[in-house]
């Protein structure tokens, strides 16, 4: 996913950043509304839109109005600003979420996930990004059909497998965090057993044997190498 952050304290903007980049997102960064709107108008735009409402040269609401009127990018409102009101004014100018300063990069993690959960149906069926197929090397992965080959030969998953699979083949080289993954697949970032996730995978490896490599990227999840 990629993700701006508009954000003027260019302190809290690294720190932003450095976490981000860290569980696999790809960042960029805007210090400015005007910037803000010029990146999200451009052709590779983003995601999602980490939006600080106190900008130095708009008011962020604005911001968030003009960012929902011109595509259909998700946005969390990031502020101080922690009264209902502001609240309530924030998501009636369009914020998918409202997150007040200061928080901890956990919960804006999951808020971002859970957005995303939202917002990715409407954005699929308006770009239609996601390929009816994914192929990485030898591994191919249908997703209509939920069927997987490596190097011509079917893969037996199961359906828990598959869903991992297709999650992390989506993605080569990118590093999806245990929590994506569990509420992904398990619809339970912290009910499931943090265990499951492990056996799964290891089942996964035993199947794909050494062509393909799902690595572990201790304390954050796994990435599989394209």
């Amino acid at each position: 996913m990629r993700i701006l952050i508009v954000e003027d304290d260019d302190r809290v903007a690294r720190g932003l950043a450095t976490a981000l980049t860290r569980h696999g997102y790809d960042v960029r960064r805007a210090a400015t509304a005007a910037d803000a709107l010029a990146v999200a108008d451009s052709p590779d735009s983003v995601d999602l839109v980490l939006l600080d409402l106190g900008l130095p040269d708009a008011d962020g609401l604005e911001v968030c109005r003009k960012l929902r009127r011109r595509n259909s990018v998700a946005v969390i409102a990031v502020t101080a600003r922690a009264e209902e009101r502001d609240r309530i004014v924030g998501l009636r100018s369009g914020a998918d979420d409202y997150v007040v300063k200061p928080f901890g990069i956990g919960e804006l993690l999951a808020r971002i996930e859970a957005v995303a959960r939202r917002t990715r149906p409407a954005r699929a069926a308006t770009a239609d990004e996601e390929p009816a197929t994914i192929e990485v090397g030898p591994l191919s992965v249908d997703l209509a059909s939920r069927e997987a080959s490596l190097g011509g030969h079917p893969l037996t998953l199961t359906r828990k497998e598959f869903d991992l699979l297709a999650i992390l083949a989506a993605r080569p080289n990118v590093v999806c965090t245990r929590d994506h993954l569990l509420d992904q697949v398990w619809q339970a970032s912290w009910e499931a057993p943090s265990r499951t996730l492990d056996v799964h995978i290891a089942a996964l490896r035993a199947k794909l044997g050494e062509t393909v490599v799902i690595e572990t990227v201790r304390g954050v999840g796994y990435r599989l190498r394209g």
